[in-house]
């Protein structure tokens, strides 16, 4: 806010080419397992994005986040601390656009179509560093390469890991009914034999006696998404998403299955998502994918009820109701697993 009150000092040519906005998000969560005590959190979430359109071609993409040592939240706990120390750079990038494509290099956004938000193989918060391309003339390709960023571990890499991405969408139109189908390739390079790349370490991904991984990850992706404009009065989408590890030996296919009825366009509208989600060992990289299912990581199955309603511009309600089952570290034994968030999000 003290940002966008600096703004005002600035000539009215280069207001109009800023643009900043930001949200707050507060969280009451509580998290009960068999295999530990429960848990009862509190968190908050502060995000601000500035861009800059250096020319009709030209954006410079920038934005502050909380939750500096865990790149796949941004949620901090209130003991912790409110201060600066909490923030991190989450975008640094530049974006050039032509008719139908676009080209980014630096800190992005995520940006590869995901049916309905599926977080199977990418978190919501992870933010990619390295060089994208997409072309969109109705069908969609994205390309990029990215490096994987370390935030601990150095001292026990044996070097770094590369990743090499591509997807096609191809959306279809029959009358009141949109279906979309796509598929994607994610090629980890220099993962086998290396150290996870985060605090949280391999979150069940297979390793050795040393945690070091065992396995690399060539991950082919499939999906299609069905959006029917009209059930009862509100948008229903469904969506299949499957994920497979070429390079796995075993233990190595994931899928979602997810749903949405509703849509927000204007105060007190609502909606709310459903996913049942099976995921194996080895299926994906779990130090990249969703980290409020079953702890985060992979090797577990269950329900997620997404409830959300906006009641204002500025304001949104929304909760995560999880029901799942996740094996120890031992893979003996099988563990329930219940995540209830509650959420209050504020926008400006």
């Amino acid at each position: 806010m003290v940002l966008a009150q600096n703004t005002t000092l600035l000539p009215e040519s280069t207001l109009s080419k800023l643009h900043i906005k930001g949200d707050v998000r507060f969280r009451d969560q509580e998290i009960q397992r068999d295999d530990k005590d429960n848990s009862y959190i509190n968190q908050y979430r502060a995000r601000v994005f500035v861009d800059y359109e250096l020319s009709d071609r030209v954006l410079v993409e920038s934005s502050l986040s909380s939750g500096k040592d865990n790149p796949t939240s941004g949620n901090v706990d209130f003991a912790e601390g409110i201060g600066s120390e909490q923030f991190k750079i989450d975008i640094l990038d530049i974006a050039y656009k032509m008719e139908d494509a676009w080209f980014i290099a630096g800190k992005s956004k995520y940006f590869f179509y995901r049916p309905i938000k599926t977080q199977l193989i990418w978190d919501n918060d992870l933010t990619p560093e390295g060089l994208s391309y997409g072309l969109d003339t109705g069908d969609k390709l994205t390309t990029a390469i990215w490096k994987v960023h370390r935030l601990a571990n150095e001292t026990t890499s044996t070097g770094d890991i590369y990743l090499f991405v591509g997807q096609y969408v191809h959306p279809m139109y029959v009358k009141d009914t949109a279906l979309t189908i796509g598929g994607g390739f994610y090629y980890y390079d220099g993962v086998k034999g290396n150290s996870a790349p985060y605090e949280k370490g391999p979150l069940r991904n297979s390793v050795d006696a040393n945690n070091l991984y065992t396995q690399d990850y060539a991950i082919a992706e499939g999906f299609a998404e069905i959006l029917l404009t009209e059930v009862e009065g509100q948008p229903l989408k469904v969506a299949t998403i499957l994920a497979y590890n070429a390079a796995a030996k075993s233990h190595h296919f994931g899928y979602d299955l997810r749903a949405e009825l509703g849509e927000i366009n204007h105060n007190l509208d609502w909606k709310i998502g459903y996913s049942y989600r099976n995921i194996q060992k080895d299926a994906v990289f779990a130090a990249h994918n969703d980290s409020d299912f079953i702890a985060g990581g992979t090797d577990g199955r269950g329900h997620v009820f997404l409830p959300k309603m906006q009641l204002n511009k500025n304001m949104d309600i929304g909760g995560h109701f999880q029901f799942s089952t996740l094996y120890t570290d031992s893979e003996i034994i099988n563990a329930n697993y219940r995540r209830m968030q509650l959420d209050v999000i504020f926008k400006f």
